[in-house]
């Protein structure tokens, strides 16, 4: 195989890796309300499915502030964490909203005290990526090598996908994770309402099933009736206090 032929295959794999990890990660995220259970899940997927890094971080702020960090192996979380200092790639790929990419710390001199703590923790070639979720939260998804020039091109290419599709995904899970509070909000103001606080006290003595389900059976009833909710609760409240008769 000649060295055109080889490069054209590299490049193939390359494409069907990188699709292959934004599905992963997709699907991996797609049922997840919480947060940090999301970039947990993120730097799991990242580490095991980007070749050349050896471990993966992620580093969020909102507001300014330190909002959310996670990592492949707990012994590099202070890697990520900036209540450490903003002295390190992840900052500075957030300050400047741009890829930071250090394939030799050995040569590095951008992150004075950043640098000899990862180099302890065998880090040797480091890429951050900036990840713009919503209007509230940014971040940085950070990939670690335990050596020297390894971080080719190509894993920048990754990086900067990856970042892409991560940022709308966990935008996603924080729109879910609003409207779960918001729901729940509205909940307890229903089961403030008599007659609906009594009908889901019914449901949860029939099914044996907690409120937050009896409001959802509630609910589907009202919906495939197309009737108002607080009148099927009316109406079940009504059924199980009719006198029976002999």
């Amino acid at each position: 195989m000649n060295l055109e032929m080889r490069e054209s295959v590299g490049e193939t794999l390359g494409v069907l890796e990188t699709a292959a990890l934004l599905r992963e990660v997709t699907a991996g995220l797609i049922g997840v309300n919480d947060f940090d259970e999301a970039l947990g899940v993120v730097v799991r997927i990242a580490n095991d499915a980007v070749a050349g890094a050896s471990w993966c971080g992620f580093t969020a702020l909102r507001a300014g502030e330190p909002a959310g960090l996670a990592a492949s192996d707990q012994r590099l979380a202070g890697l990520d964490d900036l209540r450490h200092g903003p002295d390190s790639p992840a900052m500075q790929a957030i300050r400047r909203r741009e890829m930071v990419v250090s394939e030799h710390l050995g040569r590095e001199s951008r992150w004075p005290d950043w640098t000899p703590r990862a180099r302890e923790l065998g880090v040797w070639a480091v890429l951050s990526a900036p990840v713009d979720v919503d209007e509230q939260v940014i971040g940085a998804l950070n990939l670690y090598a335990g050596a020297a020039d390894v971080l080719a091109p190509r894993h920048q290419l990754t990086a900067m996908l990856l970042a892409e599709h991560v940022g709308l995904l966990l935008a996603a899970v924080r729109d879910r994770a609003r409207a779960a509070v918001e729901a729940g909000q509205l909940d307890a103001a229903l089961l403030g309402d008599g007659v609906i606080g009594q009908a889901v006290g019914v449901i949860m003595t029939q099914r044996g099933c907690r409120a937050e389900e009896a409001m959802d059976v509630l609910r589907s009833a009202a919906t495939s009736l197309s009737i108002p909710l607080r009148e099927v609760a009316e109406r079940l409240v009504s059924t199980v206090s009719r006198p029976r008769e002999n």
